[in-house]
């Protein structure tokens, strides 16, 4: 297995919300597995009985490759209700953007996209301009892109690539 991660850029602006305790960043990246395995089946039913969902994935009984950001938040201001949304488009770059509220010393997992990989071969994942708005976060904050790869069959792999940590203000 190889995770490759390319392309990793972050633009960040004051909040669309213009409230002073939060801020908007707007991340791209692109995101290259190959995988190749003996048989060269990595679907469902390639456990150790042969079963879906056998050796524990959180997959479904699929590999996959999950991308997203750890936000991290040094001070809160408020409370502030949940908000998470997501807008995908059907082109290979994908249009999403998420909204949450932080609270000091809080690490939160956001996930940007993910991808079933039913067989071996070169899988890719591309993200541009995707908008992740940190509210209540009136200290600094940081974030860092993962991407995780977690392949079923006889024997279970997961793997977890971190890119660079870059400041949200």
């Amino acid at each position: 297995m190889k995770i490759t991660s390319t392309g990793e850029h972050a633009v960040v602006s004051p909040s669309l919300a213009a409230n002073g305790a939060g801020r908007t960043t707007w991340v791209s990246g692109d995101v290259t597995v190959d995988i190749q395995t003996p048989d060269g089946v990595v679907g469902p039913n390639n456990g150790a009985q042969n079963n879906a969902g056998t050796n524990d994935s959180s997959t479904h009984g699929a590999s996959g490759l999950t991308v997203g950001y750890l936000v991290g938040c040094q001070v809160a201001l408020g409370s502030f209700g949940p908000s998470l949304g997501a807008t995908l488009s059907t082109s290979p770059t994908i249009a999403a953007g998420v909204s949450f509220p932080i609270s000091p010393g809080e690490v939160k997992w956001v996930q940007i996209d993910n991808k079933d990989m039913t067989k071996s071969g070169r899988y890719f994942l591309n993200y541009q301009d995707v908008p992740m708005d940190v509210q209540g976060c009136a200290g600094y904050a940081q974030a860092r892109q993962f991407a995780v790869v977690e392949v079923i069959g006889p024997d279970y792999h997961k793997v977890t690539l971190y890119g660079q940590p870059f400041s949200l203000g």
